[in-house]
């Protein structure tokens, strides 16, 4: 049986772009990160940086039914 998987591309996203790959709420995401904020780091403007992306991905795990594309 195949599963169908989205690919998402390692880029910058917002905070609720993020959260929307894991389908919670911003809030929720941001108590997620929270034990990681020394590594993962502010992010600059809006968006977090594409290693900040990565490392999200580490800590916290990809979304369901996601796959990286690079």
């Amino acid at each position: 049986m195949v599963v169908n998987k989205h690919y998402i591309p390692i880029k910058p996203y917002s905070l609720s772009e993020l959260a929307a790959f894991y389908d919670v709420d911003r809030r929720t995401l941001k108590r997620w990160l929270k034990p990681y904020e020394k590594e993962i780091e502010e992010k600059t403007g809006r968006k977090y940086s594409k290693m900040q992306v990565e490392m999200i991905f580490h800590y916290i795990g990809l979304p369901d039914s996601i796959t990286l594309s690079t």
